[in-house]
């Protein structure tokens, strides 16, 4: 190789971004994803065979679904298309499909179309797919980072496959970042480039299993720093934490990963879990959640998850609704950290919720109740001579300020919605509730 066919090659590795170069070619090059395309997996074996079907890629950014989709149309053998969601319209899919129903038509060739961002699409644009996906005109495969239950037309989802792609675990990571230090040809093996063990965990720790945030923080850290007196690029703590600074969390306050937080933070308050629970907590404030959602979930799991077994849970959780709009953010988080703690460290109960369910039910599916006569009002003219409200018995006319009398309609008199539990408060409950019934049996 002369100098000229060197300097071209070297010209050649620098082209594009470190993630954009490092993208793999083929499937055995590809980290991560194994329970979706390890050895033997469903989908390995279709682009092996090159067998495909419509299909939904679909999890965090930087976990390689659109590099997979580039693999895929380095392997197979139909025509690949390549649209962006965010950049494309109705009259770019009636182009794609009206040339792939021609080329299958004349040339007995499939074509593959790779829709990045799919999510992006409107109905009418997912609808102007649909027959061509039916009539297998074209083999769809999406990519969302979105969940495709949310975000993609039942129709479509019915005739796709859906593979969903998890964030790389540490040793991926790290396999990645390794990979694009030492190779010589997409990466920096030809500058003596290394990074230390800190450097490595730090950078790591911080992409969170994405691979793109993790190659965009080792060019960073290489482009930044200036060869030592040996000729050696070394990637220290110091630059690893200057060149990643702050993980920007997958977090779509209309998302499933929304959804899923809200529901890993009330179950672990349920769960009477302080830590989860402020863990959860603390993920939705620092990804910039409305901190007033948060403190309507916690007034209506203070009366569900606790209820009468801690009265005060509901008090303490309307104390911390008050502080988000009276002192406001980022101070309200206190308050609202403290009733995160004293809910997930409360007495549970949910009789309260059964209670009224089990009311509304009996409301809904059983026959109309009648008020009982004596317990009509008798105070609006005539009522009287209709016998309202005769023969009630005043409570606080006779011992301790319960007298047994009717209450349900005739028929459910013997019915029961709330059923204290034996914890907290509603131990007390309990006790004077099993007082009252004790008197009825008694026909007292």
């Amino acid at each position: 190789m002369d100098l000229f066919d060197y300097s071209a090659q070297e010209k050649k590795v620098q082209t594009g971004p470190l993630a954009s170069r490092m993208r793999p070619k083929t499937i055995d090059e590809f980290i991560g994803q194994d329970h979706i395309i390890g050895e033997g997996k469903l989908l390995r074996r279709a682009i092996m065979a090159d067998q495909l079907t419509p299909m939904i890629f679909f999890g965090p950014p930087g976990t390689g679904k659109t590099t997979l989709a580039r693999i895929i149309a380095n392997t197979t053998s139909a025509h690949f298309e390549q649209l962006n969601a965010v950049t494309s319209g109705v009259g770019d899919i009636r182009r794609l499909t009206g040339e792939a129903k021609e080329r299958l038509a004349l040339e007995n060739e499939r074509t593959v179309l790779f829709i990045d961002e799919i999510h992006r699409f409107n109905k009418s644009q997912q609808d102007a797919l649909l027959p061509y996906v039916e009539d297998g005109t074209i083999v769809l495969i999406g990519a969302t980072t979105e969940s495709p239950m949310f975000e993609i037309n039942a129709a479509l989802l019915s005739r796709s496959r859906l593979f969903r792609f998890e964030h790389l675990n540490d040793e991926q990571v790290k396999k990645v970042i390794l990979t694009a230090v030492h190779d010589p040809n997409k990466g920096y093996g030809k500058y003596n480039v290394s990074i230390e063990e800190d450097a490595l965990n730090h950078i790591v720790e911080v992409a969170n299993g994405d691979a793109r945030t993790a190659l965009n923080a080792v060019e960073l850290a290489v482009l930044t720093t200036d060869p030592n007196k040996d000729g050696n690029i070394v990637i220290n703590l110091e630059t690893a934490e200057e060149s990643i600074q702050q993980r920007v969390l997958q977090y779509d306050k209309s998302g499933d990963n929304h959804y899923d937080t809200v529901s890993a933070f009330i179950k672990s308050i349920r769960g009477s879990d302080p830590d989860a629970a402020l863990y959860w907590f603390a993920k939705m404030v620092y990804a910039g959640e409305d901190p007033r959602f948060i403190a309507r979930r916690l007034f209506v799991h203070a009366a569900e998850d606790v209820g009468l077994a801690d009265p005060n849970a509901l008090l303490i959780a309307q104390a911390a609704s008050h502080a988000v709009d009276f002192i406001g953010m980022p101070e309200a988080r206190i308050p609202l950290a403290e009733a995160v703690l004293y809910l997930a460290t409360a007495p549970k109960s949910n009789a309260v919720i059964k209670g009224i369910d089990s009311a509304l039910a009996a409301v809904k599916n059983d026959k109309s109740g009648q008020v009982p006569i004596h317990l009509r009002d008798a105070h609006y003219k005539g009522a009287k001579e209709l016998g309202h409200g005769k023969e009630y018995k005043y409570p606080h006319d006779y011992p301790g300020g319960y007298v047994p009398q009717q209450y349900l309609p005739d028929h459910l008199q013997k019915k029961t919605f709330y059923q204290p539990s034996d914890r907290g408060y509603e131990k007390t409950v309990s006790r004077r509730l099993d007082y009252f019934m004790e008197r009825i049996q008694k026909g007292e």
